[in-house]
């Protein structure tokens, strides 16, 4: 499915204890501390809270300065520093989450250490909880010709997530038939308002996402990148929907308050990791 990368081993040799080379090279232990961190984060493309500073995400660019696997101005976050953020796919646990109309998660769905998983289509995920403002990270990737999403203020008034929730389009651009659209491409909102081109990254590849909601105003990132921002219920908005699909569903994109939501029901392999929510004021 997905190759993993596996750290080098060091050939070097470390001198014998009490000799003068031993004492010259002794480190403070704040510091050995805080280089555990890196070494451990890094083979994996960074880490969840130990290395994310800002809106910085394992895997890929991020906001306002941040590299892959650093906090913008190179310093390892403290794990005090949360401001609010909660991870949504933790450990070997999907307990806030369950299937769409479902109480239980389906299970084609499996996390192991933080990634969550599918191979196969599926039905698809919602959080246990509700959201209305706030900032959604995650990093992704998808199979050759992947095609997935992730939808927020999505309600369960109809038969699927995408009828009333709005969805930050997961692909292959180059391998999906959506990839031919930028109004369908990796990052789009979806239908509604385009991505560029040139910002996802290969399949098989982390990206690293970004959702802002606040009030009626949205934003999504791509790789560092704002790739789109709109205003629900604007008058543009509304003309937009009426020469898309999801006019034949009167409260699509209209709910306050709702599930996030993961789609499953395409084929191919999706990975998720490192996915975190904080809620706005």
């Amino acid at each position: 499915m997905f190759g993993r990368q596996q750290p080098e081993r060091s050939t070097s040799r470390a001198p014998a204890r009490g000799t003068p080379a031993a004492r010259a090279t002794r480190i403070p232990s704040a510091l050995v501390t805080c280089s555990a961190a890196v070494l451990l984060c890094l083979p994996l493309g960074g880490c969840a809270v130990g290395l994310r500073g800002g809106h910085g995400a394992a895997g890929g660019a991020a906001t306002g300065g941040a590299t892959a696997g650093g906090a913008a101005s190179g310093e390892v976050a403290s794990p005090a520093a949360s401001d609010g953020w909660r991870s949504l796919v933790a450990g070997n646990s999907l307990a806030g989450w369950r299937g769409y109309r479902s109480p239980d998660v389906p299970a084609a769905w499996t996390v192991s250490d933080g990634m969550l998983t599918k191979t196969v289509g599926t039905r698809d995920l919602i959080t246990r909880d509700e959201f209305s403002n706030f900032e959604l990270e995650w990093d992704w990737k998808v199979a050759t010709g992947g095609n997935a999403g992730v939808f927020y203020r999505a309600t369960e008034e109809y038969d699927h997530p995408y009828w009333s929730g709005t969805e930050y389009q997961l692909l292959d651009d180059p391998n999906a038939p959506d990839g031919r659209s930028r109004l369908t491409a990796a990052g789009a909102v979806y239908g509604l308002y385009p991505a560029p081109e040139g910002v996802v990254k290969a399949a098989g590849e982390w990206n690293t996402s970004r959702i802002v909601a606040r009030g009626a105003h949205i934003e999504h990132w791509l790789n560092g990148r704002k790739l789109a921002e709109y205003e629900a219920g604007s008058p543009e908005w509304e003309a937009k929907v009426r020469a898309s699909k999801f006019a034949r569903w009167p409260n699509y994109g209209r709910a306050k308050r709702g599930h996030i939501a993961i789609q499953g029901d395409h084929q191919g392999a999706l990975a998720i990791r490192n996915m975190r929510v904080r809620e706005l004021p």
